[in-house]
């Protein structure tokens, strides 16, 4: 970011975006982004008015000085010549207390309006959402009105309407005021008709209203008793909202509803509090404001919502926010985070408390104390545990509060906004060094997180990819053997998926589908490395070499096939190592030591750079709207996700897929989710990237992709990612569910859905593959296994449930085997394990094979000498379950079947097991 920029983000982007909240939350209410820009135009002016009110009132102020100098300046000047005057005009300014800066007073409004219009205008004129659009007579707001027609001639009405609209409301207010003052705002109107002329007709419009509004305000303190006026108008308004969400929304739209009532009833208090205040007898006292008191506060929210909350969670898994292929460092995510935050909390903030009456004054310094508690203990205590957040900042399960919790929340903070309003009444000397202390405080928490952040980012250099012969290579005489980790792909949809697409099912001949399988756990970092390297590197065997750190074991399961096949004078080939190094970007330096490995990232590999600038911009305005939302109360932090768009508009026309996706119901969706994209382009580029040799010699190829783990709706019926995805005639597939051999698979929740799609979209995609190695001769000389780490718990086979929340769904991965020249596709119900996979590989092909690193056997035997003992670990996260043992967890067994549930066995206590007994 170079300082222009931080100097617009400081100062325009807080206006910006709040421009986009409101309009995006119009355009879903009202359904209309047109009709917005008149809601957007309403609500912007209604929140300025107390800051143009303020101002109007300092310019009056200051014309009132300047008439009231007029003629001792006028007598001076005629009077005295040179420096003489110079130093009379100085004594007779500070006689009256008056400064050269006082007549800055007088240009207050023309000020204010400046960074608006630019707000404004940054917005409006790239809001592709708009193109196209009509409104009334305007055919297209997206581009100038072109309304007056004469001849050859085209003609925009609006920005002369505009115009005259703004000369008669000049003319209104200026009566009484100085030359220099109307030639201001004459020139200003001037100057908005030639600057606005050709712009698009939806920023011309809004401006239109700005003025109208101007107009009518004029209009209306001119009249007797206007603070009464407006306060029944205002209630009036109110009343009108209110019945609006009550009869015009039902209940699918429930928060829509919810926030129009909300916003009625808040029109109604001013006339409220006006009629209680007649009422009730305040003992009347001076104010006294604290500008200490409202800096630190300010300081507080600034540090909290800008630095402290994005670092802490980039901090989390900084590598996560990185693409090795186009590089951004996350620390510029709180960068901006931290220069949005301060130019709401400490610029414009402040402006308005400048402007404002000791009273209001008084009344800010109180509320910037009470909104600091909130926001701290609301981000600390309450929507700590919404499960998995990407780095696209979208939670995988969504945000779902109960009524309970939002309850319990918004009884704490009438409870702690109660009890800090006392404190800063009665113990007023208290609040300025407790913020103070806070301030610190806020400041040192954050420190380690950039320590973290910046080391992590550092280690990345490391990783970028040096090979360049970054292809995947096969032989068309010499044996190929293929393993592809497909991460959390479910075993159990392969008879749907099949039953579904016949075509599909045809690509895969050859295949032998296993459909009685377990993994060893239902995360990664516990269920990838048996996978990886067999049954020594099971979560209980693992436990049991508590003298080695379980990176180091993690790191050695991944090279035990890439160098038992390297030993045997395999070309070989790793790409994407899941968690090599313990890195959320792999770290293919593991396999440095061997010469012979060629290793490299495709992950995002295969995306545009358009896409991968839209997903960095993305970032770099949501992580502030990110933190914001956790200090917010429950019941508004839905709102505010916005099923983790944060009530962005579409702004971007250029970019064919605009991220992330948007779902309406089960159907319908907009845009895509940037993890997926960036597997699932890895997948369509396999033909493009593999290159047949003409000679004998094997090779073998172990490759992870997270296509399948990354859910989001697809357009059927080929699965395929769109910007605008619309099933609505495929609806009736999943009504009832499927049924295939009478099993059905339930498809009632969203979730169930979209990783239905994306297993179908990965499997589509693999066979496409398939066919390419047919053509290119070099399919039967392969051997190819396709296995997961790990399922999910889907709750869609009844059958399958284990109780409570427990189902053996979450330990079915898929596991599919084509040997050499098999030619049939065949189901297999032989027990089997993820654990089995480096023997299926090995088999044949390496006589006896051994473990290179503890030189014993690799077998299956191991599955039918006891029960599988699985972890039911949640402590996924490799960035603190990194010891030399497996955290504490629950455990679960299982032996033979694991469609029957009477063989599965789960404990209730977590424990660290080292051996195969369930406790």
């Amino acid at each position: 970011m170079s300082f222009l920029s931080i100097l617009d983000t400081l100062l325009i982007g807080p206006l910006k975006l709040v421009f986009e909240v409101i309009f995006s939350i119009a355009t879903q209410i009202i359904g209309h982004p047109g009709l917005a820009i008149i809601v957007l135009s309403l609500i912007m002016n209604i929140l300025v008015l107390p800051l143009y009110r303020r101002a109007d009132a300092m310019q009056e102020e200051a014309r009132d000085v300047d008439l009231k100098l007029k003629d001792g300046v006028a007598h001076i000047k005629k009077t005295f010549s040179g420096d003489e005057r110079m130093m009379i005009l100085q004594t007779y300014y500070q006689q009256n207390n008056y400064s050269p800066l006082s007549a800055l007073k007088g240009s207050v409004s023309l000020l204010l309006e400046i960074p608006f219009f630019m707000a404004a205008y940054q917005f409006l004129s790239n809001l592709s959402i708009l193109d196209g659009v009509s409104l009334g007579p305007i055919s297209d707001l997206g581009s100038p009105d072109g309304l007056i027609v004469l001849g050859p001639i085209t003609l925009n009405l609006l920005p002369i309407l505009m115009t005259l609209i703004n000369v008669i409301s000049s003319y209104l207010y200026l009566k009484g005021f100085p030359l220099k003052t109307k030639i201001q705002l004459y020139a200003m109107a001037l100057f908005f008709l030639f600057f606005l002329y050709d712009s698009p007709s939806c920023l011309v419009f809004y401006w239109t209203l700005n003025n109208l509004f101007s107009l009518v305000k004029t209009i209306f303190y001119k009249i007797k008793n206007p603070k009464k006026v407006l306060e029944i108008l205002t209630f009036v308004m109110g009343i009108g909202f209110i019945v609006f969400g009550i009869f015009f929304y039902g209940t699918p739209h429930i928060k829509r509803k919810l926030l129009v009532i909300l916003i009625g009833v808040l029109l109604m208090c001013p006339l409220i509090f006006a009629l209680a205040s007649k009422h009730i007898t305040f003992k009347k006292r001076e104010p006294k404001p604290n500008s200490k008191m409202f800096l630190l506060g300010s300081i507080v929210l600034t540090v909290l919502f800008g630095i402290l909350i994005p670092s802490t969670f980039i901090a989390a898994s900084p590598q996560e926010y990185i693409d090795i292929s186009y590089f951004h460092s996350p620390i510029w995510y709180i960068v901006s985070s931290a220069c949005l935050s301060a130019g709401i909390f400490l610029v414009w903030m402040r402006v308005f408390y400048w402007l404002a009456s000791p009273l209001g004054k008084e009344i800010f310094d109180k509320l910037v104390l009470i909104l600091s508690g909130v926001a701290l203990v609301n981000y600390m205590f309450f929507g700590t545990d919404l499960g998995v957040i990407s780095a696209a900042l979208k939670y995988e399960d969504g945000m779902f509060f109960t009524l309970l919790e939002q309850g319990v929340n918004l009884a704490v903070i009438v409870v702690l906004a109660a009890a800090l309003y006392f404190i800063v009444t009665k113990f007023k000397r208290v609040v300025v060094p407790v913020l103070l202390t806070l301030s610190i405080a806020l400041v040192g928490m954050s420190v380690p997180n950039f320590v973290t952040i910046q080391k992590s980012v550092s280690a990345v250099t490391a990783k970028l990819n040096s090979d360049s012969d970054e292809t995947i290579h096969l032989s068309d005489s010499g044996k190929n053997v293929i393993v592809i980790m497909l991460d959390r792909a479910l075993g159990q949809y392969i008879p749907y998926l099949f039953n579904e697409s016949p075509e599909l099912k045809k690509q895969f001949e050859g295949f032998t589908y296993y459909n009685n399988v377990v993994s060893h756990g239902w995360f990664t970092n516990t269920g990838a490395p048996s996978l990886l390297g067999g049954y020594e590197y099971t979560p209980v065997e693992m436990n049991k070499r508590d003298d080695e750190l379980l990176v180091d074991k993690h790191n050695e399961a991944l090279k035990v096939m890439p160098v038992a096949f390297k030993n045997e004078d395999f070309k070989v080939t790793v790409c994407d190592p899941v968690y090599a190094g313990y890195q959320w970007i792999p770290d293919v330096s593991i396999y440095d030591e061997y010469s012979d490995i060629r290793s490299f990232i495709t992950e995002g590999k295969y995306t545009s750079k358009d896409s991968k600038q839209q997903f960095i911009d993305n970032n770099t305005r949501n992580f502030f709207c990110f933190s914001l939302m956790k200090g917010l109360p429950l019941f508004i932090q839905p709102t505010v996700y916005d099923d983790g768009n944060y009530n962005k508009a579409d702004s971007n026309a250029e970019v064919e897929l605009t991220y992330p996706q948007k779902e309406d119901g089960l159907n319908k969706a907009t845009g895509v989710n940037s993890p997926f994209m960036n597997s699932y382009n890895t997948l369509t580029a396999l033909p493009g990237i593999t290159n047949v040799d003409k000679d004998s010699e094997n090779t073998f190829l172990l490759l992870t992709n997270a296509t399948t783990h990354e859910p989001q709706l697809l357009q059927m019926p080929d699965y395929v990612p769109m910007q605008n995805v619309d099933n609505t005639e495929y609806s009736g597939k999943y009504k009832d569910g499927i049924t295939v051999d009478g099993v059905t698979l339930k498809m009632n929740e969203f979730l169930q859905v979209s990783h239905y799609q994306v297993n179908m979209a990965a499997l589509k995609q693999m066979g496409n593959w398939f066919d390419h190695m047919r053509k290119n001769g070099v399919f039967d000389n392969t051997r190819i296994i396709l296995a997961s780490d790990h399922g999910r718990d889907m709750h869609q086979i009844d059958k399958l449930a284990l109780g409570g929340e427990d189902t053996v769904e979450a330990f079915f991965p898929l596991l599919m085997v084509k040997d050499f020249n098999s030619k049939e596709f065949k189901t297999s119900s032989t027990f089997m394990t993820t654990a089995d996979v480096p023997y299926l590989a090995m088999n044949g092909v390496i006589e006896n094979p051994t473990n290179p690193f503890t030189n014993k056997p690799i077998t299956m035997d191991e599955k039918t000498a006891h029960d599988q003992l699985i972890s039911m670990s949640n402590d996924w996260d490799v960035a603190e379950n990194n010891g030399e043992e497996f955290m504490p967890s629950r455990w679960a067994s299982v032996k033979d079947n694991i469609w029957d549930v009477s063989n599965w066995k789960v404990s209730s206590e977590k424990t660290v097991l080292k051996e195969h007994k369930l406790p």
